[in-house]
């Protein structure tokens, strides 16, 4: 319960805050446009920190990187709370986004260390369930520390709280790891491909700088990057992991659910608001969703052994496909309740996908690669999620909301596709044999 708490406060640090952009971007004079990039830095830290925080824990343990993530998501929300300028509210939002990172790869790193087989599955749906129910219902919290509070400031530092969990995660994480270095110039070259492609989707509105800027980050780092795993096989993203088909296609896959997440928690706000809804309000329409997330945990617990991780996750992007498309036809007929039903069916896809996802990482790869793997799938999904973000910031504007949110159906189209075209070449986890260490 306690992960699954920061687990909530890590997506949280979107759902509370997203029904508060209208009244942050009127505060800090900046367009709702311009507001959404609250999120897309957020998205952005959250994900290349996946990938750090994973290595990290691979060389000293879990429990030093989880509490130096928990400090730094509660310090970031701090500084966002605190901002005076827009910039100084982006700057304290990606070092929250970089702290926060820390809590989803670590703390299902730890459930997978702890169990195995259908307990962990159960273990995962949930962590991952209540986590989600928790940020479920952050759009009702922000909006009523909005209400309550007279402000979104308070809303910004609701993570503050994970500082709670810190004293339970020093007694129980483990505390080994083993030896080895950090790939500074890999993680820099992911945090440059990753902000690359992130601003150049968002350009649309943000204007020709962000896009030459987006356009030229992507050009230098994506190439260096592959050049730079091909040189350094147990760097930053190491080879065997990067190359492994399991994680690639998972990930991909798995990607279209926090990306639909994230769009729709940034566009259902935004055109409620258009049509004089309060962030108060919009909290309460969206608590069908919270009641989702905790049946998620036990339905899951149940299909996921049986349907097994590529099926489940299949049916997770279905799932978001037809929510975006439902997300799309409400905001263009202007009819509220069909965005509350988007959202739901995306917290049903994410309370099945995620679990399925970590599933087909931890057992696609050896014991000791796990850490690593389960941070480049994460980094990968969370990319996603900056994608989906961005396609709102930056598409809304120029072509509508509806158009935007349909654009974006395409990318859970796109990974159901790739599962199902491979769906007879998975392969097998390794057997005990393979993992045995040779006969003396």
């Amino acid at each position: 319960m306690v992960l699954a708490l920061l687990f909530g406060l890590a997506t949280t640090g979107i759902s509370a805050v997203t029904v508060t952009l209208p009244a942050l971007a009127d505060d800090l004079s900046v367009g709702a446009a311009g507001s959404t990039w609250v999120v897309s830095g957020y998205a952005v830290a959250l994900a290349v920190g996946t990938a750090v925080h994973g290595r990290v824990a691979d060389l000293v343990g879990i429990r030093a990187p989880l509490v130096v993530g928990v400090l730094l998501m509660a310090c970031g929300a701090l500084v966002s709370s605190a901002a005076s300028t827009f910039p100084m509210l982006l700057a304290g939002r990606v070092l929250q986004g970089a702290g926060a990172a820390a809590v989803p790869v670590l703390a299902t790193a730890l459930v997978i260390e702890r169990w195995d087989g259908p307990v962990r599955a159960g273990a995962l749906a949930r962590v991952v369930g209540a986590g989600a129910a928790v940020n479920s219902l952050g759009p009702l919290i922000g909006g009523g520390l909005a209400a309550a509070a007279g402000g979104w400031r308070w809303t910004m530092a609701l993570p503050v709280v994970g500082l709670l969990a810190v004293p339970v995660i020093w007694r129980t994480a483990p505390a080994a790891g083993t030896p080895g270095r950090l790939d500074v110039p890999g993680a820099l070259l992911v945090a440059g491909a990753s902000s690359g492609l992130v601003l150049l989707i968002q350009s649309p509105a943000a204007g020709v700088a962000v896009a030459w800027v987006g356009a030229g980050l992507l050009a230098l780092a994506a190439p260096a990057l592959v050049v730079w795993v091909r040189a350094r096989p147990n760097g930053f993203l190491p080879r065997a992991v990067v190359t492994n088909g399991v994680v690639l296609r998972h990930s991909f896959a798995a990607a279209a659910v926090p990306a639909g997440w994230f769009a729709l928690l940034v566009a259902v706000p935004l055109a409620l608001a258009e049509r004089g809804w309060s962030p108060l309000g919009v909290g309460l329409v969206l608590v069908p969703s919270a009641f989702a997330a905790l049946v998620m945990p036990r339905a899951t617990g149940a299909l996921l052994p049986r349907l097994g991780a590529t099926r489940a996750l299949t049916v997770a992007g279905l799932t978001v496909g037809l929510a975006l498309l439902v997300a799309a036809a409400g905001a263009l007929v202007g009819v509220p309740a069909m965005l509350v039903v988007a959202v739901v069916l995306v917290t049903v896809a994410f309370g099945l996908g995620q679990p399925a996802l970590i599933t087909a990482v931890g057992d696609a790869v050896l014991e000791e690669q796990r850490g690593v793997a389960i941070g480049v799938a994460t980094l990968i999904i969370l990319v996603g999620a900056g994608v989906g973000s961005a396609t709102i910031g930056g598409l809304a504007e120029p072509l509508g909301l509806g158009a935007a949110l349909a654009v974006l159906a395409l990318l859970p189209a796109a990974g159901t596709t790739v599962l199902l075209a491979h769906r007879h070449a998975v392969e097998q986890p390794p057997s005990a044999t393979q993992l045995a260490p040779p006969p003396c």
